[in-house]
C-alpha cells in the first residue's frame, strides 16, 4: 500500500492512498491542477483514481472536489450529512448526484481491492469521518480534524502500518497568536483540532512493534511549525507511558504547499 500527501494543512488537504490496482483520494481541498500535479509524483493521473473519500464539508477539504469529479467522472464517497452540505456549497459547483455514494461510520465498504472503514470523529461539521484503509495484510489511516479522541477510536486504529495524523497547532502559539478569542476556543475545543501534544499522546496508543511510519499533517500555518510538531510529538512518545521512544520509527511532516514523497508499506 502507498500513501502520498499531495497537500495537508489549514489551506487545503488532499491525500492519496492506493494499492497496485486501486487508487483513492482522501479529500480534494486544493485545485484540480494541483491534484493532477501531485499525482504525477506517484506516476498517476486523475483518470487512475477509483474514488474520492470526503471527510467533511469544510472548504479546505472540498475546494477542488466539483472540478475534478466533473472532469473525470470520479465516484465520491461521503456521509449523508456531508453530502447534503457539499451539494449546498455553491463554490463547489454542480455535482452529478449519481457519482455520490453514501457511507456511514463503522460500516465498511470497498473500492476495488481496498476496504475502507469510515471512523466517526469529533469536529464542527455535519457528519465528519476519518478513513482507515485495508488491502491484503497492509493498512493505512488518514486521521485529521478531530478535537478529541476516544478509547473506541484508539481501538479501531490498532495495527495500522502507516498513519497520517493531525498535529494542527502548538497550544502556546495559538494562545499568544492573532486569532480572535472565539476562533481560538473553537480550535482548542472538543470539536476543533488536535494539538501537537495530544497528537503525540494518541500516537503513543496506536504504536506497535511492526508500525511503519507516521506522517504528521494538517499543520496550521499561523499556529505551528514543522520542526515544532516533529519535536513535540517525538518527545511525547519518548516521555509518555508507551513502551516506545520517539526514535523507534520514522516521523515525517506533510507540507501544505507541496507533495510528500510516496511512502510504501
Amino acid at each position: 500500500m502507498r500513501l502520498l500527501s499531495i497537500a495537508s494543512g489549514s489551506s487545503g488537504n488532499c491525500i492519496y492512498i492506493g494499492s497496485d490496482d486501486t487508487h483513492i483520494l482522501i479529500d480534494a481541498g486544493i485545485s484540480g491542477k494541483k491534484i493532477e500535479e501531485g499525482l504525477l509524483k506517484a506516476d498517476l493521473s486523475p483518470r487512475d483514481i477509483s474514488g474520492i473519500c470526503v471527510t467533511h464539508e469544510h472548504i479546505d477539504h472540498i475546494k477542488g472536489l466539483g472540478v475534478i469529479a466533473r472532469k473525470y467522472g470520479i465516484p465520491m464517497y461521503m456521509t449523508e450529512g456531508t453530502k447534503n452540505m457539499v451539494l449546498a456549497t455553491s463554490s463547489v459547483g454542480k455535482i452529478d448526484q449519481s457519482l455520490c455514494h453514501t457511507v456511514s461510520a463503522e460500516n465498511r465498504f470497498s473500492i476495488g481491492d481496498i476496504e475502507i472503514l469510515p471512523m466517526e470523529i469529533s469536529h464542527d461539521a455535519a457528519e465528519p469521518v476519518a478513513y482507515l484503509a485495508y488491502s491484503g495484510t497492509q493498512s493505512a489511516g488518514v486521521v485529521t480534524d478531530l478535537g478529541i479522541y476516544t478509547d473506541h477510536q484508539v481501538e479501531l486504529m490498532q495495527g495500522l502500518d502507516i498513519l497520517l495524523l493531525e498535529a494542527n497547532h502548538d497550544v502556546r502559539m495559538l494562545e499568544m497568536g492573532p486569532y480572535p478569542y472565539p476562533l481560538k476556543q473553537r480550535i482548542l475545543g472538543n470539536k476543533g483540532h488536535l494539538s501537537n501534544e495530544t497528537s503525540g499522546k494518541l500516537l503513543g496508543r496506536v504504536l506497535h512493534d511492526n508500525f511503519g511510519r507516521v506522517v504528521l499533517g494538517h499543520l496550521s500555518h499561523e499556529n505551528n511549525m514543522a520542526e515544532l510538531a516533529y519535536e513535540t510529538v517525538r518527545a511525547e512518545i519518548t516521555l509518555g507511558d508507551c513502551p516506545y521512544k520517539g526514535d523507534d520509527f520514522p516521523i515525517d511532516v506533510a507540507r501544505r504547499d507541496c507533495p510528500s514523497e510516496v511512502y510504501t508499506v
